[in-house]
Order: C-alpha cells, then structure tokens, then sequence
C-alpha cells in the first residue's frame, strides 16, 4: 500500500490502522466514544451513515462480534480513502465501504436492513458558527449535505423491528434530537453525557434509541474527560485502552 499525498498512517490501538489525510475531517474522541458506547451483537450487521474514513465500521469490528458492517459516505475520494484501509488491514470480507448520499440510504440498502445504524453526524446547521471554506471539513461539521431528520428518519426505516440506532451529538441540540427520535418511531433508551472537566458543561452526547421501543430511557453516569490538560481520566483511558 501506497499512501497518496498528505495521507498519514494511524494505529487505531487495536489490531488495525487507518488512513487519514489532514485535508479532510480526521476522526477524533466523538468517534471513539460512538464506538464504545454502540452495542453490536453476534450475527447482526451494521450500518455507519456518513462514515469518512471508515473509522467506526473498524472500530466495531475490533471490539464486537457483529457480522459484518457497512460504512456509507457521500464524498468518492473520502470513501476511496477508507476502501484502501480496509484492504490495508485485509478485513474485506467484513466491511463494505459504499459510496451514497445519506438521504437515500434505504434506496440503496432497502428497508429493515440492519439490526445496528451508526451515526457521528454533522453537528451544527448552516446557520450554526463559521462554515469551513474547505469542503471536506465543512461538509462533516455543518448540515450541508444533510440534516439531522434525514440522517434520523433514514435509520429508522433502514433498521429492524428493535434495532437500534446510536448517535453522538452536541447536547445544545438535545430537544431537537429526542423529539425527532420519537416522530420516526426511535424510542430513547440510554444516554449519556460527556463533559470535558468536570467543572465544565458537556460538549457531547450519546444516545442509543430502539426501533419501536417502550418508553423507558435509562441516563446513565457522566463520562469526564480530562483530569486536567493533557491528563485523561481513568475512564477514557480504559476506553481507548491505555495501560500505565
């Protein structure tokens, strides 16, 4: 394998490594912690709607027993880039890397499809902050391409009766979240804030919501950061398995 101009070569700390470029968006912790959180039973397969370089399909294949998993990416030269990693660490057999536009993902997929969609989405509208003059950057932070509903409505027709659906976000959007989950018939069921410091408010969210669930949601305990600068706490150490 050749890397191709500003590409870098990351280890992943599990087995396998992934190309990246700067030029586009790298993935960053809001991936990592997606990952962890996303339960994948043995057997069932997974869907990562606007998946970049591939990071969360590798990142549920390392730590799950799932079938197989499928990333969808919109941009050919940013799915390209993760096709190549999937080659690199010869788990072609598992993951697929398909190139699509989000909001037609059950056209391409068909419906009941998954039992597990993935989702680390763009987090502000257009209307939200600076919009990146660089494509690539601008189109994994601001809906440009789509919106929280597409991404939302399409999981719950892509997924099975009881299949679930994970997200991270920001917490300013929670209401908007929640109540959009509920009108396709996403039920939430588990979430859990993350919190830089634990002086500071929290900058992410996770939330997992079942197809066609009961009501119930279980919050579960903060997940902190950073000690202090530089210094991760012991659970995010334990999450991107870091031994001292």
């Amino acid at each position: 394998m050749i890397l191709e101009k500003q590409e870098r070569l990351d280890d992943l700390q599990n087995g396998y490594k992934l190309i990246q470029n700067p030029d586009y968006f790298c993935y960053g912790i809001d991936a990592v912690l997606l990952s962890w959180f996303t339960k994948v039973k043995p057997g069932e397969a997974a869907l990562d709607l606007g998946t970049g370089p591939g990071v969360i399909p590798l990142l549920l294949k390392a730590k799950t027993q799932g079938k197989h998993f499928t990333g969808l990416e919109i941009q050919e030269d940013v799915a390209a880039m993760a096709r190549r990693s999937i080659r690199y660490n010869q788990v072609e057999e598992d993951i697929d890397i398909v190139t699509g536009d989000i909001k037609e993902a059950v056209s391409i997929f068909g419906a009941a499809s998954f039992h597990v969609v993935t989702s680390n989405p763009p987090y502000m509208t257009e209307h939200h902050g600076l919009v990146n003059p660089e494509a690539p950057k601008a189109i994994a932070r601001h809906e440009l391409l789509c919106t929280l509903e597409d991404v939302i409505s399409q999981a719950a027709k892509l997924l099975t009766s009881n299949g679930r659906f994970y997200m991270v976000h920001r917490p300013f959007r929670l209401a908007e979240i929640m109540g959009t989950l509920m009108k396709y018939q996403l039920e939430p069921k588990r979430m859990q804030l993350v919190y830089p410091y634990v002086d500071k408010e929290p900058n992410m969210v996770l939330i997992e919501a079942v197809h066609g669930g009961n009501p119930r949601i279980t919050v579960e305990k903060p997940l902190i950061v950073y000690k202090e600068p530089g210094v991760y706490t012991d659970d995010i150490k334990m999450i991107y398995g870091i031994t001292e």
